[in-house]
């Protein structure tokens, strides 16, 4: 008998494969969270492969979730295949999920990519979830915050000139080389046509 203290073995790779290629949403998905039961040590042979199986199916949410994975159990095949899926894949939500992925890279990696999409990918959803990855980097330099975040303040969309602004906002209140800059774009943005904006530029000003 078997007590419940004893570890439960793993899931069998060639069941989980069959599920995750199986086409089905409803199979696929639950296989790709088992994948969390692996050990880092399997990353290479198993799970990392797995993934990226699952970042070919058709089903968008069962790409986004396998870039998700790929982001958590990081190795140079994986980042080539986020890499090809943020620039490429037909749908805003897989290329946004691939983006943040690729931030769990480390900032002085994906820099120069992430930036690249920023400014290549119009979709709002990709672009605030690079100033999202972006800003949440403890150690990102200053002065790229504020190149980021002029980039957003320029956008059309005002969901994505809030998050240039709610950066600025930290720039200023982190009083980093920057403020002053970011201080002049907060006071400009009080005329933006966005109330949202607006209010995100008095917040910021206020730190």
């Amino acid at each position: 008998m078997t007590s419940s203290s004893d570890p439960q073995p793993l899931p069998d790779p060639e069941v989980l494969r069959e599920a995750i290629g199986s086409g089905d949403p409803m199979r696929a998905l639950p296989s790709l969270a088992r994948l969390r039961e692996f050990p880092e040590s399997d990353n290479a042979a198993v799970v990392v492969p797995l993934l990226i199986l699952g970042s070919e199916q058709t089903a968008f949410v069962v790409r986004s979730l396998s870039c998700s994975g790929l982001g958590m159990r990081r190795n140079e095949q994986g980042w080539a295949v986020l890499e090809r899926l943020v620039a490429t894949d037909e749908d805003a939500n897989v290329r946004a999920e691939a983006a943040n992925a690729l931030a769990s890279y480390g900032i002085e990696r994906c820099w120069p990519l992430l930036r690249e999409r920023f400014v290549a990918d119009d979709a709002w959803l990709v672009r605030c979830s690079i100033l999202s990855a972006l800003a949440e980097q403890p150690e990102i330099d200053p002065a790229w915050l504020l190149d980021l975040a002029q980039l957003a303040i320029a956008d059309a969309d005002g969901t994505v000139r809030v998050g240039g602004a709610e950066i600025l906002g930290r720039l200023v209140h982190d009083r980093s080389p920057q403020a002053s800059t970011a201080r002049q774009l907060l006071q400009g943005l009080q005329q933006d046509s966005d109330h949202r904006v607006v209010a995100a530029a008095l917040n910021g000003l206020q730190s």
